[in-house]
This record gives C-alpha cells, sequence and structure tokens, in this order.
C-alpha cells in the first residue's frame, strides 16, 4: 500500500495537521490540543498511531501533541534543541526515524520560523513523497521570523531563506509539501490561496525561492504585521506540557446573571452571525460570529484571563466556541446561554447596517440613516492594510488597539469599517458597550469602496 497523508484542517486558526500512514501504523504531526479529531481519523482508518512529531513549539495554539502521545503510548518527538518541562524524544539535524518497515522520517534543520524548527522528509520503499514543512517552506510564502522577538528578526529572516533554500535543493520536484501555517495563520508571513504544492511549484512561485537572501528579508520584514496578544503566552505553554483538553459543558446563565456579568463590564460574546446580531442582539454583548475567526479575534481582543461569557443558537454553537477558545488556552468560559435575544434579557439593541454606496450618499448629504449621518469614519483594520489604502478623511485605530483606544474615537455618529465586515461588527458592538452611536458598514472594502466613488489615499513607504 502506498503511503497515505491526511489533513485535519483548523480553518479558524489558518493551521493543518497531518497524519501519515502506511496502512497500519501512523504518524501525527503537529496535532492541535483537540485531538479526539485525529483519534477519531485513525480509528476511520483503522491504524495505530506510534508516533506524534512537533515541527516547533508553537506560538499560535497549544499542542496537542503531549496529550496524544500519552494516550496513545505513541513516541513523542520534539527537538533536542528545545527546553521542555516533559520527556520526549530529542530529535536533531539528520537523524532518522522508523516509522514501519514502510515508513520513514528524516529531520532537517530549518531555522526560521523559530530557532530550532525542523521540518520532516516522509520516505517510502521509494524515496521521499513528501516533507512536513511546519512554518518553514509555506504555499507561496514562509512562515513568519518576528515571533521570537523583534531583536531576532532579521537573523531568523536570513535563517529562514536558507532553510527554504536547502530543503529546494534536497527534494525533488515532485515532492509534497506539507506546512502546519499559511491557510489564514498569522504564523505566515504572507497569505496563499493554494489548496496543496510541492517542490517544484515553490520553486517556481515562492518569492523565498525566487529572491535573493538580503531581497526577501528586506520585504519580509517590511510586510510583516501585528500579530495575536494571545501568542505571547503560547509557547510558554506548549514548553511546559499542556494539560489535557476540557469540553465539558459550560454552565448555564440565567438573565439576572447576565445583566449583571454585562453590568460588571465583563465579555458577553454573542456568537450568532453579525447580520442576526445587527438585527437584535441583548444590549452590552459583543458579537464574535463562529462563521469567522472568532477565537482569533476574542483571544486577542480580551484582556488576560478575563471571564467569558457565550451566548449561542444552541448547546452546539456553545461547545464549538468552548473548542475554538480551549485551543488558543482560553479554558472553561464563565457561563453560556442559549436561543434568542428575547431569552437572554429585557434590554436588547440593533445595530443599523450600511454599504459603501451609502456611506458615499451620506457623505454627499443624502444619508440612509438620517440622524446617524457620519461624523466620524473608522477604519480598523490593520496597519499594512491602512498603508496600501484607505478612505479619504477615516480615522484609523486598528482593531486590536480599539478596547484601549477607545476615548480616541471622535465624537459624534461612528461608521466602521474593516475589509469584509467580521471585524468592522466586532468594533461597532465595542463602541456600542461604551455607549456610542454608530453604523456598520458591512461590505467588501477592496471590491466596493472605490466603486462607490469613494476617494482612497494610499501613504508611500519611506
Amino acid at each position: 500500500m502506498t503511503i497515505d497523508v491526511r489533513v485535519v484542517e483548523t480553518s479558524s486558526l489558518g493551521d493543518r495537521s497531518h497524519l501519515a500512514t502506511d496502512g497500519q501504523v501512523a504518524v501525527a504531526v503537529d496535532p492541535q490540543r483537540d485531538i479526539d479529531r485525529m483519534l477519531r481519523l485513525a480509528g476511520r482508518l483503522d491504524v495505530r498511531i506510534t508516533h506524534v512529531v512537533e515541527t516547533h513549539l508553537h506560538n499560535d495554539y497549544v499542542s496537542g501533541g503531549l496529550a496524544l502521545s500519552r494516550l496513545t503510548g505513541a513516541a513523542y518527538l520534539v527537538g533536542a534543541a528545545e527546553q521542555v518541562d516533559f520527556d520526549r524524544v530529542p530529535v536533531a539535524e539528520g537523524e532518522e526515524v522508523e516509522i514501519s518497515d514502510r515508513m520513514r522520517l528524516r529531520a532537517v534543520a530549518t531555522p526560521g520560523h523559530t530557532f530550532h524548527h525542523l521540518s520532516y522528509v516522509l520516505s517510502g520503499p521509494d524515496g521521499p513523497v513528501g516533507v512536513f514543512t511546519g512554518g518553514s517552506l509555506l504555499f507561496g510564502t514562509t512562515g513568519r521570523p518576528d515571533l521570537s522577538g523583534p531583536e531576532h528578526s532579521g537573523e531568523l529572516a536570513h535563517a529562514q531563506h536558507a532553510s527554504a533554500r536547502r530543503l529546494a535543493d534536497l527534494l525533488p520536484d515532485g515532492v509534497r509539501v506539507w506546512p502546519t501555517h499559511g491557510f489564514g495563520s498569522f504564523c505566515s508571513a504572507t497569505q496563499s490561496d493554494a489548496d496543496e504544492s510541492t517542490i517544484g511549484r515553490e520553486r517556481a512561485v515562492n518569492p523565498v525561492l525566487l529572491l535573493a537572501a538580503d531581497e526577501f528579508v528586506t520585504e519580509t520584514l517590511a510586510g510583516l504585521d501585528a500579530y495575536p496578544a494571545y501568542y505571547a503566552h503560547m509557547g510558554a505553554i506548549n514548553a511546559a506540557g499542556p494539560g489535557p483538553i476540557d469540553l465539558s459543558p459550560v454552565r448555564r446563565a440565567d438573565p439576572g446573571e447576565l445583566a449583571g456579568r454585562i453590568a460588571a463590564g465583563e465579555w458577553v460574546v454573542d456568537l450568532r452571525s453579525r447580520r442576526a446580531f445587527a438585527r437584535r442582539h441583548l444590549a452590552g454583548t459583543l458579537s464574535f460570529g463562529l462563521d469567522g475567526p472568532m477565537a482569533t479575534w476574542l483571544g486577542w481582543l480580551a484582556p488576560t484571563e478575563a471571564p467569558i461569557t457565550l451566548l449561542g443558537e444552541s448547546a452546539e454553537q456553545v461547545a464549538a466556541a468552548q473548542r475554538e477558545l480551549a485551543r488558543i488556552g482560553v479554558d472553561r468560559p464563565a457561563a453560556s446561554a442559549v436561543g434568542t435575544p428575547e431569552r437572554w434579557g429585557e434590554r436588547l439593541g440593533a445595530l443599523p447596517v450600511a454599504a459603501f454606496e451609502d456611506l458615499a450618499a451620506a457623505r454627499a448629504g443624502r444619508s440612509p440613516h438620517g440622524a446617524l449621518a457620519p461624523d466620524v469614519v473608522l477604519d480598523v483594520r490593520m496597519p499594512r492594510e491602512w498603508r496600501e489604502g484607505h478612505l479619504d478623511g477615516a480615522v484609523h485605530i486598528p482593531l486590536p488597539d480599539l478596547p484601549a483606544r477607545i476615548d480616541e474615537v471622535p465624537a459624534g455618529t461612528v461608521w466602521v469599517h474593516c475589509g469584509s465586515g467580521y471585524r468592522a461588527a466586532a468594533a461597532a458592538a465595542l463602541l456600542l458597550r461604551a455607549g456610542r452611536r454608530v453604523v456598520h458598514i458591512d461590505d467588501d472594502y477592496p471590491k466596493a469602496a472605490a466603486g462607490a466613488g469613494l476617494t482612497i489615499v494610499a501613504e508611500e513607504r519611506p
């Protein structure tokens, strides 16, 4: 039987884990904390997980590797140079690990995303079939080199260039590339729309393999934007050895308790779509819909250790959010409630919604919202997005900064936008909670803003 490699996708965080099997035994690569998905896949394939592999100590999620290895009895392979507080099989450059008589791994040192990053070449009887590249060589890009601190960014970017070149020189064109990051993860230097790739394809399209080292480093560092605040905790959690996940149901709260939590300024989160939130919501709640990257933005914005209460249309929706948050180390939400806003309390609110063409009309004195004509247009996109082009006259406060800078938003009615509408919904809810009058521009900025006749200005790079 040929080697079969399956993807376990965590699209909400932009990551992939992998399970490689020869039909009897399997190796799990970079598993997420909710290991039940990996176990179910192994069960469906009727294979036994004998090895668990980490390409690096992750910054964007809590690893399930230690828990999976302990539960299955699998050998746990972690870089020998990594400083960890648990027993593991230390692996270093050039070492080969025999998974079975038909499948083996070879460790290749690929520093750049982190100092001690390893990639693993997967080989069968006929030679290499693919390489698990973690945060090294990604589809059309590389892992970002600044997560170890800005003082190391230049050094690691140079290392990332050398590591990618090494993989390309080491492996034939037909070898598959299986990265962990790059599908929306902030661990990726840039994003790619590709769903699969090979070494040959990366040679043809990836800047790291097309640019000279200094040019690659300059472009990479210039293109980096902020990354989630919770990244600061993930590496330490993974080095210490994460505990097992607890997905038991969250305690239910009644309307009185919800009102008390809102009055105390706690993070009471509406998991429904932003459109449902706009139509009707419990006043004082925040919009982080499960139809978008909820965990990334909620984990980024909410203060560390802040009590979080989850409101969903069903118990299944609350459970899905609980799983998403546990992946980034946000354990045991304080409370939950299910149903509709009418069941959650008496103080209900709504949020006016507009498109960019409505903004253009309002600026021309033809406001579709009457008294809610714009006094302020607030852009909550990231700095790189702002520099590439923004509405003339807009105020810029990136969404991650808004909770601490909400008093800086000028007085009057605020029309708030982002790139597609998701982040603007979160920003609008924060502004509503602060007592501001808000219109949510729920529209596609790249496609609709200029087409509506709004003036776009860009900042020149120094």
